[in-house]
């Protein structure tokens, strides 16, 4: 039997500077709203992707994609069940689908608007909200950006910012794949353990550490390439370790950015002009036509244990608000998830 109500969450008001509890209001709606058109499907949640880009999808200003309106469900990728279908879905009962289903329990989307995944051996369906989805190929499509940004080259050195993170940890592992010597930053020691240990990185920095500067120089001596998930004070501290011809990528949204409304300009940009070097940023949906070939080959990671995957996951949808601003404090290890529901039994069609 359906329910006769489910929850959803909506933003409320948009934030100055940090996300507050104001921010976002919980709303309880009646299941029998919920009508499916012809090529559309009911989707029960099961579990929502939490990312950096959320901070900036709340503010007001001109970006890659609107930001979200006042009084409209907080936009996520999420993972889903197909419950019900219209008579002419290209979906069944009971499709595992992926797409931005926002922060609710149930919805009702477009068929053009999901994907149907199949998760490959080795692997499980939370990967598609990691290595296997926009994480990963945010990550990925760095290295089909070697050829136009990156560079990046066996034997250079690439300096990866918010290693630890999803995003970066990925980055980390393509890079030695590619023969780099890698350095990772994250803020914890357990965190440098983690990247150093786990997934072989030449060297993990604290950047909470007092001696971080001191390190970062000793360690890093110059840099080839620096992927920049972070901006301010670290992108402007990497501009001065550039080598010749450097190249730096920036991984939007930056963290710092996000974080701050009033964040530092970088200083060292001079060097860019005396060491011939270039910055540049991307966005993944510029490499979509190399999504199939991305999941295919990090698939292939997945399964022969050369790419490793940590995910933090938060029980309940009530909790993805107070679990949000954890991406700007450091406090989760691995990607960041909310668990909406388990894979439910088939909702009856509407």
């Amino acid at each position: 039997m359906p329910p006769k109500t489910f929850s959803q969450i909506v933003l409320r008001e948009r934030p100055v500077a940090d996300i507050l509890p104001d921010t976002f209001e919980f709303k309880t709606k009646a299941f029998d709203e919920l009508h499916v058109g012809k090529s559309q499907a009911l989707v029960q949640v099961t579990y929502l992707s939490l990312d950096p880009a959320m901070r900036g999808w709340i503010k007001d200003r001109r970006s890659y994609i609107p930001p979200v309106k006042i009084g409209e469900v907080m936009r996520s990728g999420a993972l889903g069940v197909v419950s019900s279908v219209g008579e002419e879905s290209q979906f069944k009962k009971g499709d595992l689908v992926f797409g931005q289903l926002g922060w609710t329990e149930y919805v009702v989307a477009d068929d053009k608007s999901l994907e149907k995944i199949s998760p490959p051996p080795g692997s499980s369906s939370l990967d598609f909200l990691n290595t296997l989805g926009m994480t990963g190929l945010t990550s990925y499509s760095f290295t089909y950006g070697l050829h136009d940004v990156g560079e990046l080259k066996a034997g250079e050195t690439l300096v990866v910012s918010g290693a630890a993170g999803a995003v970066g940890a990925l980055v980390c592992q393509l890079g030695k794949r590619a023969g780099a010597r890698v350095i990772g930053i994250a803020g914890t020691p357990d965190k440098c353990a983690w990247l150093e240990g786990d997934l072989g990185v030449d060297k993990a920095l604290n950047y909470k550490s007092p001696t971080f500067r001191e390190d970062f120089g000793k360690a890093v001596g110059y840099l080839d390439v620096y992927f920049d998930n972070v901006g301010g004070e670290m992108l402007d501290l990497a501009l001065s370790r550039l080598n010749q011809k450097a190249r730096v990528v920036l991984c939007g949204p930056l963290i710092c950015v996000l974080d701050d409304p009033k964040p530092k300009g970088i200083v060292q940009y001079l060097n860019l002009i005396a060491q011939r070097a270039k910055i540049q940023g991307f966005i993944v949906f510029d490499y979509a036509k190399q999504y199939p070939q991305a999941v295919k080959e990090i698939a292939a990671g997945l399964a022969d244990g050369s790419i490793k995957s940590k995910f933090h996951i938060v029980e309940g949808l009530q909790n993805a608000p107070s679990a949000l601003p954890m991406l700007f404090s450091g406090e989760n290890a691995g990607k960041l998830v909310v668990k909406v529901s388990d894979e439910p039994p088939m909702v009856a069609n509407l």
